[in-house]
């Protein structure tokens, strides 16, 4: 142990210095407006569920990029959450599989009002490559109401942003 902390101390530190991070600018400008809604109307915090239809997972890199330190989403108050019971929206991808049909019918169903879903990426708006076949339901709207599409093969965390705004938009005209 003792020779663990003589290392240590010769060593010294040998860590790169802290640079600040220059951040996307469509996503700041998109964030703040995406605050600016979620604190007036959801009391500063907005619970969305990841639904995995079926997808190849380039929309979940894409999803799951939004909460990395580049991008930081969760400092607007978009918050990913664990349960449907828990969430406000439901940002789903990829061709809804008829292995998961029955599930993300009981994830919508589960879902407290008021609700909104979210289709991202083509295979989620239009089926994509898969369409509709013997293993796949194709587009998202085929199962459950949608209200937002985001096309892209994957969308970028900009136009995922915007997609959120939208939907938040949209909510604010059914009021």
């Amino acid at each position: 142990m003792w020779r663990q902390y003589v290392k240590m101390l010769k060593t010294g530190l040998k860590t790169e210095s802290l640079r600040k991070i220059e951040r996307d600018p469509d996503v700041e400008r998109l964030g703040v407006e995406v605050k600016r809604l979620i604190d007036k109307d959801f009391a500063g915090s907005l619970a969305i569920r990841e639904v995995d239809a079926g997808s190849c997972n380039g929309c979940e890199l894409e999803i799951h990029a939004l909460n990395n330190v580049y991008y930081d989403v969760e400092r607007f108050g978009v918050h990913f959450v664990a349960s449907p019971r828990h969430a406000d929206a439901l940002l789903v991808t990829g061709p809804v599989s008829r292995n998961m049909e029955a599930a993300l019918r009981r994830t919508y169903d589960a879902t407290p009002d008021p609700k909104w879903v979210i289709a991202c990426g083509d295979c989620a708006v239009c089926g994509g490559e898969f369409g509709e076949s013997y293993a796949s339901c194709g587009a998202v709207e085929n199962v459950i109401p949608v209200d937002v599409k985001i096309p892209g093969c994957p969308p970028p965390p900009a136009a995922l942003l915007g997609g959120i705004l939208e939907a938040m938009g949209r909510r604010r005209i059914k009021q």
